[in-house]
């Protein structure tokens, strides 16, 4: 019983490390929020780069409770002007994916902003 008594501290120790390490993985590669934001093509820059990703755009973006945030995101090509995306964000590592949607297909609350 004594020999468990001193290793508990030890014990504890690798848990709240494990803990620690699972709630870093969880942020960085699991937990995404979504946003939602208009092609702005005025707010387009035209990058000088070697790699695939030729354009920056940085947008106002709204969660789907109206929350507003600005998301600067590349592409590798120029976006549709006006066009409507829900953008896939990770805290941690940015903009991860979007898509182009339908302003129907949008929240409530975001569509109120784009009124």
């Amino acid at each position: 019983m004594e020999n468990l008594k001193e290793k508990l501290p030890a014990i504890l120790g690798v848990l709240v490390v494990l803990f620690l390490c699972f709630i870093a993985y969880y942020y960085i590669f699991i937990f995404k929020t979504y946003y939602y934001t208009r092609v702005d093509n005025q707010k387009v820059e035209i990058l000088e780069t070697s790699d695939n990703m030729k354009y920056e755009y940085t947008l106002e973006c709204y969660k789907e409770n109206g929350n507003k945030k600005k998301i600067k995101f590349k592409t590798s090509r120029k976006l549709k002007d006006e066009a409507y995306l829900k953008i896939e964000y990770m805290e941690l590592r940015g903009v991860y994916a979007w898509s182009e949607i339908e302003y129907n297909n949008m929240p409530s609350k975001v569509k109120e902003k784009y009124n």
